[in-house]
């Protein structure tokens, strides 16, 4: 009997090592982050914190390996959104809070026209009580908020061909802007006319006439080339849409407690670089795309700030989030 059994031992021993058997080893989980932004960690915040976000976990944790999903390479961003609250696809959604806003209805409020004074403002809505208060929503709408970044700049209105000298010069321009109602609200109470669509057509859609512009920030601007086809950038300054980094409730659940502390330090690494990197990528991207040859155009928004006073009370009320912007315009 212990011949046999030395036999069975010796025979298990040398089928490991030749390949026959392999012993069981812990199966890494895989963190799939999706983001709009191109593949380049320097051109937007999007890009810059999952690269700093990948690199911290996978060179830390023996049991989760992040990969990387640029360009959108899950899908558009509601359809991946979507497949969060069930579970499927991306286990991590990088975009503009305006995104998450038909899943989190108060949520929107963030990104009401105009709500911002600067980015010390951002800092102290996104990490106060309001904060706290749009991250509880995200987790009932299935959503784990790992981070709060600022857009790296304002949104602003870039056109194609028509040079915008005058807020009235915007009057009935096809401007894309994203499909919320938060959104179409800021650009309509400029007087331009809101074209809902996803990012992914917009480049086709500027080429083709079928916009007449879109708004964005002058580093996703650079970054995408629409200087390529598109001469005019006009500095509306209407939003400063802060980014939420975003976990499937679900997945986030799946992880053991060590692994949550390192996501969540991996996070707030990232959080603070991409933070301090925001208005001095917005100084480079306005440099670059002049020299580009775009024209940037400074004009008078006061009569359109005065006018979004009406916007912001009307789209906080339907999004029963009047307090909330309360909170954020007391700040």
């Amino acid at each position: 009997m212990h011949v046999v059994k030395r036999f069975a031992q010796a025979f298990l021993a040398l089928a490991i090592t030749v390949g026959v058997i392999t012993p069981t080893l812990a199966q890494e989980t895989i963190i799939r982050v999706n983001h709009a932004g191109a593949d380049d960690i320097v051109s937007a915040e999007h890009q810059l914190y999952a690269w700093t976000f990948a690199n911290y976990i996978n060179e830390k944790s023996p049991t989760l390996e992040v990969r990387l999903f640029p360009n959108s390479g899950l899908g558009e961003s509601r359809q991946v959104i979507e497949a969060m609250q069930l579970g499927s696809g991306a286990s991590v959604h990088i975009g503009g809070m305006a995104e998450f806003a038909n899943f989190c209805q108060r949520c929107g409020v963030i990104g009401l026209p105009f709500i911002f004074r600067d980015y010390d403002h951002v800092r102290e809505v996104l990490d106060g009580p309001v904060g706290e208060e749009l991250s509880a929503g995200m987790d009932e709408a299935g959503f784990k908020v790992i981070g709060y970044l600022y857009s790296w700049g304002y949104r602003n209105v870039v056109t194609a061909d028509k040079e915008i000298k005058t807020v009235a010069d915007l009057e009935g321009l096809k401007i894309r802007t994203i499909p919320t109602p938060v959104f179409v609200g800021a650009v309509n109470a400029m007087g331009a006319a809101a074209t809902p669509m996803n990012f992914g057509e917009v480049y086709t859609s500027l080429q083709t006439g079928v916009l007449d512009g879109f708004e964005h920030t002058a580093s996703t601007t650079l970054s995408f080339k629409f200087y390529e086809i598109a001469k005019y950038m006009t500095l509306t300054r209407h939003l400063l849409d802060p980014t939420v980094v975003a976990f499937s409730l679900s997945e986030w659940n799946a992880l053991d407690e060590q692994e949550q502390a390192l996501v969540l330090e991996a996070s707030a690494l990232a959080t603070d670089i991409v933070r301090a990197m925001a208005p001095i990528r917005e100084a480079q991207s306005l440099a670059a795309l002049e020299a580009e040859g775009m024209v940037i155009n400074e004009i008078d928004m006061s009569g359109a700030r005065a006018k979004a006073a009406d916007v912001q009370r009307e789209l906080a009320a339907e999004l029963q989030a009047e307090d909330l912007l309360e909170q954020i315009l007391a700040e």
